[in-house]
């Protein structure tokens, strides 16, 4: 028997993917769960993680002539009575604030107080509280668009959460756009989604498949959902984005009226679009290893770790010096429009520093101690290879940006290359249940290209059997004669199936 490999996280992907996900997350000191139910605290390596995605997703919004604002937290109830389709599809998930003060009780405990003359509920989206905004903001088509975007809180009593991927409450941003024609609003929806992909792939390193959602995926209220879907290393689907094209559904139900250029009175045609915290999720299981976490470092919230060889009780002034001189010429340089970020760990705890920030997923690592300082030289590692070499520090120096670009693209090609090698396309029924139910060796399946007759029923009944849903019917999936995956009925094209979070 071969002897098993010690690694930092237990258990490793192979073992248990579930606790291991959660495992890289504490070793990493990105988070914890709240004392809230559902919740989780972001701590500050997980925070300036967050930062650095939405420094980077602000500027391309703004690039698009999208502006930042804010509303409220609370919404009425009668708001989201508004869009019949929407109040179905979010009255499980919402929480209710019904009372305005607590008591003291008989029994001397605290208790509610104050009933409210109406119900409010915890934002879960805003697409109603803020068409009523739009409502009075819009009287003229000289006034469309509206183009907004806020960075916000929201929540979604969810029963099962997994920090990043699913809890309570998450943070996100949410634009909401109004217009004067179809077309516009339409187009806005596709540059959004746009906006997303680049991000997605160019920061977050994560390939996805681009397409738009069925019928019974839609947001609900939308005419039309479009998204992206990344491959995890456990081989499910995750949404790392939406864009909607809401008609003029939430239009009406807000009365987003405005008087067109022939005069004539007409409802606003309206936009939503999407992304959360959901996407840090994403990141860990599509590049972290049994080490812990590995991030791209467009988005990491330092690029080098310098790990100064200290002597006990020595003098380790030179080191000191030659460490403070290495962090000052890194600063100096500029990688995508920010500075070489660099920490320093001089803490005096052996082996164990360096494992730290193996864990942490930190782009580089750099050992300085006084043979490097007399050769000129330093030791890196990198992170997304486990590459280790002694290298000239002037090199170093002026090499750390296209190490760094480097890093980022080979992060980018191994997940594409892993997604390839686990997409099929199959029009078997029996290859199909078989795949999915694990007898092929594949415990979640694939992503597989399947005909879809679009019947409502044949979709369901794939989720109901397999736990595999259609996750978009991709922009480049081909005009193609074929038969439906489920009941042989013909098909015009492939969709994409995955198990997903």
């Amino acid at each position: 028997m071969a002897k098993k490999i010690k690694t930092a996280i237990t258990p490793t992907r192979e073992e248990d993917y579930s606790q291991w996900y959660q495992e890289v997350i504490k070793a990493s000191d990105m988070a914890e769960n709240s004392p809230v139910r559902g919740c989780m605290v972001i701590k500050p390596w997980g925070f300036a993680l967050w930062e650095n995605i939405m420094y980077e997703m602000n500027a391309m919004f703004k690039e698009t002539g999208v502006r930042n604002t804010y509303f409220p937290l609370f919404i009425p109830l009668s708001y989201l009575e508004r869009e019949a389709e929407h109040v179905d599809g979010f009255a499980k998930e919402c929480a209710v604030v019904t009372h305005h003060k607590l008591e003291k009780g008989a029994d001397g405990r605290l208790v509610p107080a104050g009933e409210l003359a109406e119900p409010l509920i915890v934002r879960p989206t805003s697409e109603t509280i803020i068409g009523e905004s739009m409502s009075k903001w819009t009287t003229s088509y000289r006034d469309l668009p509206i183009l907004l975007n806020q960075w916000a809180n929201v929540v979604r009593w969810e029963m099962r959460t997994r920090m990043f991927l699913r809890t309570s409450e998450f943070l996100w941003q949410e634009g909401h756009t109004a217009h004067a024609t179809k077309a516009e609003a339409q187009e806005r929806t596709l540059q959004m989604l746009d906006v997303y992909t680049r991000f997605v792939e160019d920061y977050l390193a994560m390939p996805v498949i681009c397409g738009r959602k069925t019928e019974s995926e839609r947001f609900p209220g939308a005419d039309n959902t479009t998204c992206i879907e990344a491959m995890m290393q456990d081989k499910r689907a995750l949404q790392a984005g939406t864009s909607h094209f809401l008609g003029q559904n939430f239009a009406k139900g807000s009365n987003i009226k405005f008087q067109n250029e022939e005069g004539q009175e007409a409802y606003a045609w309206t936009t939503s679009w999407g992304t959360s915290t959901r996407m840090i999720g994403g990141m860990i299981m599509v590049h972290s290893d049994d080490d812990g976490l590995i991030m791209p470092p467009r988005v990491a919230p330092a690029h080098v770790v310098i790990l100064p060889i200290i002597k006990k009780g020595g003098d380790n002034a030179e080191v000191m010096e030659s460490t403070n001189a290495l962090k000052q010429a890194l600063n100096a340089k500029i990688y995508h429009g920010r500075r070489v970020e660099v920490e320093i760990d001089a803490r005096d705890i052996g082996g164990a520093r360096g494992w730290d920030w193996v864990k942490k997923g930190i782009p580089v690592r750099i050992e300085l101690g006084p043979k490097d300082i007399a050769n000129n030289a330093v030791f890196m590692a990198r992170r997304d290879t486990n590459e280790k070499k002694a290298m000239d520090r002037d090199a170093f120096i002026n090499g750390i940006i296209d190490l760094l670009d480097d890093i980022q693209g080979t992060l980018f090609q191994r997940a594409l290359d892993f997604r390839k090698a686990h997409t099929l396309s199959i029009d078997s029924k029996e290859k199909f249940y078989t795949l999915y139910k694990g007898a092929t060796g594949y415990e979640n399946g694939a992503f597989v290209y399947s005909h879809w007759c679009g019947s409502k029923v044949c979709e369901e009944t794939i989720k109901k059997d397999l736990s595999v849903t259609i996750r978009c019917i991709p922009f480049d999936s081909p005009a193609e004669e074929g038969a439906c995956i489920c009941c042989g009925n013909g098909s015009k094209r492939r969709v994409l199936f995955a198990k997903a979070y």
